[in-house]
């Protein structure tokens, strides 16, 4: 029978070949109690400028389940997002340093008023691409981003749980998932007339944190999905990322815990990446769904405006439609903007409402952001409702294997 002794430290970092990196004293004393991978972490640690994170580590024997324990979080930080945690530091850092000097996000683009269409609801028109909406409905998917608490609103529960309306305390997630079910009712009845098609049922992806997986589960479940069936519903859950303590993208540590990084939601960007990972896209694009809609957790009167909506990706062909809605000049939301650089490339985003004006200003417009004939400002207030073609959604997603490009927000 084969038998093993523990490593020393020197001889796991000669068999590593990591005796030109500069161990800290504290980490080097403890090298024999990790596996290679663990201490390839470690490694990768150091070369990333974390070696703080050690600095107070006890002798070998001491706390050494809680050091195993650290590493083990590691890991998982390095796992869960796009390129590993070397890759997440590396882009913080390299944001941060841009926010610190001050750096112009938009510089060389110019500002206009996006094309679209306005949609009055009821009318002629809205009703056309209502039609459309509901026909194209069966080949859709929605996902619902719910990771967040009702804390700023003095709920102290998830915010699909809140109700919609007073009058039968209907909850949020029950009147999304009745819309659903109604469009997709509605949706099959109308093809099922015009090409005698057999019904299909709209999927249904609901992200969640650890704040709200295992209540949105719960609220689910004692309320047996509220009429949609549980295979139509999947839960993702977005992972937390790694806190960080200054504009060096330096690790926070808890400050009760000196083996344990700080963490925090990542943030909605997240849904992205699991909706790649998790190959659920390709699983929608072989079963021949054309469309995905994303919708957050508390717009009650949402669904009056998503079948036209959609209506008009259909007819418009286009492969990315955001739902906006009207918006004052200077008022606290964000601005469709069409973003053009003097090389000649063309976007469509959201502008933050603080960096609307000075964007105008600089760029020929004194009066900044100002409202127009309508009373309103040209450019419509973003609602982070999304419609995204699914075929080229999922190519742009593979070229980065689901890493969206980040923007940093330092507090």
């Amino acid at each position: 029978m084969a038998s093993t002794t523990a490593s020393s430290a020197a001889e796991i970092v000669s068999k590593l070949n990591i005796n030109d990196l500069d161990f800290p004293p504290n980490l080097a004393k403890n090298l024999h109690l990790f596996s290679p991978d663990q201490i390839e972490l470690a490694k990768m640690l150091i070369e990333m400028g974390q070696s703080h994170v050690f600095q107070h580590w006890a002798e070998p024997g001491v706390d050494d389940d809680q050091k195993k324990a650290f590493f083990d979080k590691v890991a998982k930080l390095d796992s869960s997002y796009p390129g590993g945690l070397a890759s997440y530091i590396k882009t913080a850092r390299e944001l941060l340093a841009d926010s610190k000097a001050g750096k112009n996000p938009y510089d060389g683009f110019t500002p206009s008023v996006p094309s679209g269409e306005v949609l009055s609801f009821g009318d002629d028109n809205f009703i056309k691409f209502e039609e459309a909406g509901v026909k194209e409905a069966q080949n859709a998917a929605f996902v619902l981003v719910a990771g967040g608490l009702g804390e700023r609103l003095g709920y102290n529960g998830i915010k699909v749980a809140l109700p919609a309306e007073t009058t039968t305390g209907t909850c949020f997630l029950q009147q999304y998932i009745e819309s659903i079910l109604a469009l997709q009712e509605a949706s099959c009845k109308l093809t099922q007339a015009l090409y005698g098609t057999s019904q299909k049922e709209i999927p249904f992806v609901i992200m969640t944190s650890d704040d709200t997986h295992t209540r949105t589960l719960e609220l689910l479940e004692s309320n047996s999905y509220f009429g949609m069936k549980p295979t139509q519903v999947k839960l993702l859950k977005q992972e937390k990322v790694a806190c960080l303590d200054d504009n060096d993208a330096r690790l926070a540590l808890d400050p009760h815990n000196k083996y344990k990084i700080q963490t925090k939601p990542h943030g909605h960007g997240d849904v992205h990446s699991l909706l790649y990972s998790s190959g659920i896209l390709k699983i929608w694009r072989d079963a021949g769904l054309r469309w995905v809609l994303f919708f957050q957790d508390t717009n009650g009167l949402l669904f009056k405006a998503i079948p036209a909506s959609l209506g008009v990706s259909a007819i418009k062909q286009y492969e990315v439609n955001s739902l906006a809605v009207q918006r004052k000049a200077k008022e606290a939301i964000g601005g469709i903007t069409r973003l053009t650089h003097k090389d000649g490339r063309s976007m469509v985003i959201n502008v933050e409402y603080n960096q609307l004006d000075p964007l105008l200003r600089a760029t020929g417009h004194p009066d900044g952001d100002v409202n127009c004939e309508t009373g309103y400002s040209p450019f419509p207030g973003n609602i982070n409702q999304l419609i995204l073609e699914l075929g080229p959604y999922l190519e742009e997603l593979t070229k980065t294997g689901g890493a969206i490009k980040e923007f940093v927000n330092p507090k």
